[in-house]
């Protein structure tokens, strides 16, 4: 898509550091800069205020990334991109099936709605969950991985979806402050919601998460 629109050698492109890599290669294929901006603390999407603040002559494109099967603010993203003379390109994310989908929005209902501790996910509408992602509330990364920790040995699946922001990678390293990003990243949490997933293995993660209560201590 880069290529595509005739961004190259001079040109900067704005893109996420939360998530992968390949975003930020990509614009390095195409001879264009990567320039990170912050991300918006409910959907985890380029914050367009952070986009329009990290525009510069050399700006090119903006991609916007749709994370977790939360969609981004595309509206307000193109009118800053209109408001420039920008381009914004849009990285979907494959998904399942009609029917899975509404089963995993289901199931993310039912989480929601029981789970206690922790922050649960922005339930607007067009979310497929295709991660659902709490925040566990605390001092930092050793919270949310000491409850990671806890919540996996009691069998249930979790996973840290982004453990280090791309501009904190040694190949992309830039001396930016990305707030939300970084706070993101140190207290996100994939928990299981699998469209084949039963009631009784919702229960199961409502009372392992419950039972920690959200909260732990740092381990020394």
């Amino acid at each position: 898509m880069l290529r595509a629109a005739g961004v190259g050698a001079g040109d900067e492109v704005i893109v996420p550091a939360y998530g992968n890599v390949e975003i930020a290669e990509a614009v390095v294929l195409a001879g264009a800069v990567p320039v990170f901006a912050d991300i918006d603390r409910a959907s985890y999407c380029l914050d367009p205020d952070a986009v329009a603040a990290a525009v510069t002559s050399r700006t090119a494109a903006v991609a916007v990334v749709h994370r977790f099967g939360h969609p981004a603010d595309v509206r307000r993203l193109r009118d800053v991109g209109a408001r420039h003379g920008i381009l914004v390109l849009e990285q979907g994310e494959s998904d399942a099936p009609y029917d899975e989908r509404a089963q995993r929005r289901a199931h993310a209902a039912y989480l929601s709605g029981r789970l206690g501790g922790v922050i649960t996910p922005d339930g607007v509408e067009g979310h497929s969950y295709q991660q659902y992602v709490v925040r566990v509330p605390g001092n930092g990364r050793p919270d949310r991985d000491a409850f990671a920790r806890a919540v996996r040995a009691k069998g249930i699946d979790c996973r840290v979806p982004v453990k280090t922001p791309v501009h904190r990678t040694p190949k992309f390293w830039r001396d930016v402050y990305l707030p939300e990003t970084e706070r993101a990243a140190d207290d996100t949490l994939a928990l299981p919601v699998d469209a084949a997933m039963s009631r009784r293995e919702l229960q199961r993660v409502v009372s392992a998460c419950n039972a920690l209560g959200g909260l732990l201590q740092p381990a020394f």
